[in-house]
């Protein structure tokens, strides 16, 4: 098949590329060429800057396109303008953030979207992130399905909804750095609540699944995450210290309250989340996907394999992530410890 991937050179992009070839795909990489631009020589690249420049996709034609990079509708809509009905189902990448909230664990897909009071910003941050996405995913409707009315014929529109992406190549270094702490071994600040839910998706497992959806196996709107609930941060954390940490490694339990009293963040301890709030975007049901094709691989193996990889060819991080253990020993000292 032909596929044209929007990106496909740094992360989710890389893996889903690195399976349409494995396939015997015809791959086409729509990209800046800025990052790892001498990446997949056998696939067919073209330049340019999806916010300003899609000259480069006006020829060709494919029968799927993949779109992980798309963060405000416009660059949903310009895309498809761009293709005119030549670019195939399309399959896009959005994000469990995408909904208003998740109050019970095993939350299906039916949830409601996040809105936002000014549906015309492009500032992304934390605060418009998921309704953007969740614009994002009503444009992918308009513009190539059964939308407004584009003058080309609908095609088939899927919509992956992960959480938190895994593996090698990850550069927001978020599960990586827990995977390189835990390593080190020591008392290791464990931050509460114990029980607090938690899932992730290993990227070569979301890349399988997407490829599925680019081969038109499936259609339709997915959770994926990985594991099905019930999964909890402590699981995640004892998991892959059986993993990676030496003999002796302690996880201290320190309570989110006094943790967030001392100005700690989910930027000194990735993937935590202090709030109730926002526990149950992490358990979320998957059984659609799972239906559909969608394989993980169990969060042990996913760790093993991501820390021998991370050993070979550490994967370069974007802005500073992690406790300092020098603030990782305060903490430990001035807080109240809880039970895990």
């Amino acid at each position: 098949m032909r596929i044209l991937v929007v990106g496909g050179t740094q992360f989710i992009g890389r893996h889903v590329v690195d399976h349409l070839l494995a396939r015997g795909d015809e791959v086409t990489l729509f990209h800046r060429g800025l990052t790892n631009p001498d990446l997949f020589p056998e696939a067919d690249h073209r330049l340019g800057d999806r916010n300003v420049d899609l000259a480069a996709l006006l020829r060709g034609e494919w029968d799927a396109t993949f779109d992980p990079s798309a963060y405000v509708p416009r660059q949903v809509r310009a895309l498809a303008s761009a293709l005119g009905g030549r670019g195939g189902r399309y399959v896009h990448v959005s994000s469990v953030s995408a909904y208003a909230e998740v109050t019970t664990p095993g939350g299906s897909e039916e949830l409601a979207l996040a809105e936002l009071d000014d549906r015309e910003t492009e500032v992304v941050d934390e605060t418009t992130y998921g309704a953007l996405k969740a614009l994002c995913e009503l444009a992918s409707h308009d513009a190539f399905g059964e939308g407004s009315d584009h003058p080309w014929p609908p095609v088939p529109v899927s919509i992956v909804r992960p959480t938190y992406v895994v593996g090698p190549y990850d550069h927001t270094g978020r599960f990586t750095w827990w995977m390189k702490r835990l390593a080190r071994g020591g008392r290791v600040l464990a931050p509460g609540p114990a029980e607090s839910p938690f899932q992730v998706i290993d990227a070569r497992d979301l890349a399988d699944f997407v490829v599925r959806l680019l081969h038109g196996e499936a259609a339709g709107t997915f959770h994926t995450v990985s594991p099905a609930p019930p999964c909890s941060f402590a699981d995640f954390l004892r998991t892959a210290a059986a993993e990676v940490a030496p003999a002796g490694t302690e996880l201290v339990w320190v309570e989110a309250d006094a943790l967030v009293r001392a100005g700690v963040t989910d930027s000194d301890l990735p993937l935590w989340a202090p709030a109730e709030s926002d526990w149950y975007f992490s358990a979320l049901d998957p059984s659609r996907a799972f239906a559909a094709g969608l394989r993980p691989r169990p969060l042990a193996q996913t760790i093993r394999e991501l820390h021998e990889h991370e050993l070979r060819a550490p994967t370069p991080v974007r802005g500073p992530i992690g406790l300092d253990p020098a603030r990782e020993s305060e903490l430990l000292r001035g807080t109240l410890t809880s039970p895990g």
